[in-house]
């Protein structure tokens, strides 16, 4: 831009040298005019060439403006393409920055997410090791503990079978002391007998005659007789075939007592369903029986019973089985109530086989067996109760056997007498 200034300047300077010589020469050759037009004429050119001379300044003021302002348009385009060249490259490198920074980025993302499959996958392996060895340690623990069932299962049985072999050796020894007391019994009865026979044989022929007086009354007929006889019939072998479908139950509850490892609920089982046995051979000899020498066939009924909100009649031997399933279900109850107790179990009568079969102590003779299954049952949860808590509320020992309290058995039965 000086460059361009500098010219102008030696323009103008050129110029005005040009018009000074012309003037110069014009006034040597009009010397011999009169010196009053002269100047006058040299007044008036120079005016002209100031004129000229102011002219050609103002032009060339204007156009160094111009050239000024190209300049300043040239400079200022220059520095505005300088300025967005900067910027384009300003631009680019921020550009190549973010594509650098967002291509470390995404390398550093893709090397943590390997490194995160690569853990998961390590950790995984890990667990599916750790799973394996488990298994492993689980079927060995559960081999084991096989082989322990399998051994507590025969000690089980074998504690059954000793078990049952001591209740047949104590059955039998109670049998034997029963039957000497009996024995004993009667021996002194016959001694009290023989000492008022003197009395009762001057007293005898009166009651020989009452009593068959009372017995022509009270005897049943014939034609009811073959009644209950006939029904008597049907009872036992129903009955029968009933004491064979339990088994299976039995046989189920006895696997469940086993799995829960409550060996004594389970000799208990055991010694309860050897007792059915034998009872079952009696009540399959049933059909041999004589029932016309049965005196219960043709007495008539003495006693009335109630429960569930009906009445029902019985005479003197169907009172004494209701009477005998109290008991025996108090002492089956006791038994099973203990068991529990030893096993650590919980207060559960209504589990026990006995208390759902409620059968033990019943022939099928005299009354239904749901009237005997009823009372079994009264007498068993009093009697689970006092085994279980190990204390006699509701019974007590008599020679050797579990029986309900005389009292509590009479306001169980709650008989009453028809004549």
């Amino acid at each position: 831009m000086r460059s361009i200034l500098d010219r102008l300047a030696l323009v103008s300077a050129v110029a005005a040298l040009s018009l000074m010589g012309t003037s110069g020469v014009a006034r040597a050759q009009g010397k011999g005019k009169d010196k009053g037009q002269d100047q006058q004429q040299d007044q008036q050119q120079d005016q002209k060439k100031q004129k000229q001379q102011d002219r050609q300044q103002q032009q060339a003021d204007k156009q160094a403006q111009r050239q000024q302002r190209q300049n300043d348009q040239q400079a200022q385009q220059q520095a505005a393409q300088q300025e967005r060249q900067q910027q384009r490259e300003q631009r680019q490198s921020d550009q190549q920055a973010q594509q650098q920074a967002a291509q470390q980025e995404r390398q550093k993302q893709r090397e943590q997410r390997q490194n995160g499959q690569q853990a998961q996958q390590q950790a995984a392996q890990q667990e599916r090791q750790q799973q394996r060895e488990q298994r492993q340690n689980d079927q060995q623990a559960a081999q084991q503990d096989r082989q322990r069932q399998r051994q507590q299962a025969v000690e089980a049985q074998q504690a059954a079978q000793q078990e049952r072999q001591r209740q047949r050796q104590q059955a039998v020894e109670a049998q034997q002391s029963t039957q000497a007391q009996r024995r004993q019994e009667r021996l002194q009865q016959q001694q009290q007998a023989n000492e008022a026979q003197r009395i009762q044989d001057q007293q005898q022929a009166v009651r020989d005659a009452q009593s068959r007086q009372a017995n022509r009354q009270a005897r049943l007929s014939e034609a009811r007789q073959q009644q209950l006889i006939a029904e008597q019939q049907q009872r036992s072998a129903r009955y029968a075939v009933l004491l064979q479908e339990r088994q299976q139950r039995a046989e189920e509850l006895a696997a469940e007592l086993r799995a829960q490892k409550r060996l004594n609920q389970y000799s208990f089982q055991q010694a309860y369903l050897d007792r059915l046995r034998q009872q079952q051979l009696a009540v399959e000899q049933a059909r041999y029986y004589n029932y016309n020498q049965d005196p219960y066939f043709y007495s008539a009924p003495t006693y009335r019973y109630s429960y569930g909100g009906r009445y029902y009649e019985t005479n003197q031997y169907g009172a004494d089985l209701l009477q005998q399933s109290l008991n025996n279900g108090y002492e089956e109850g006791y038994q099973a109530g203990q068991a529990d107790r030893r096993d650590g179990w919980r207060f559960d009568y209504r589990n026990s086989y006995a208390y759902q079969d409620a059968n033990y102590g019943y022939n099928g003779f005299y009354v239904n067996q749901t009237d005997y299954n009823y009372y079994f049952r009264q007498g068993f949860q009093r009697g689970y109760r006092d085994g279980y808590y190990g204390r006699s509320q509701y019974g007590q020992v008599v020679n050797g056997k579990y029986q309900l309290l005389a009292g509590l058995l009479s306001t169980l039965l709650n008989l009453t007498t028809l004549r």
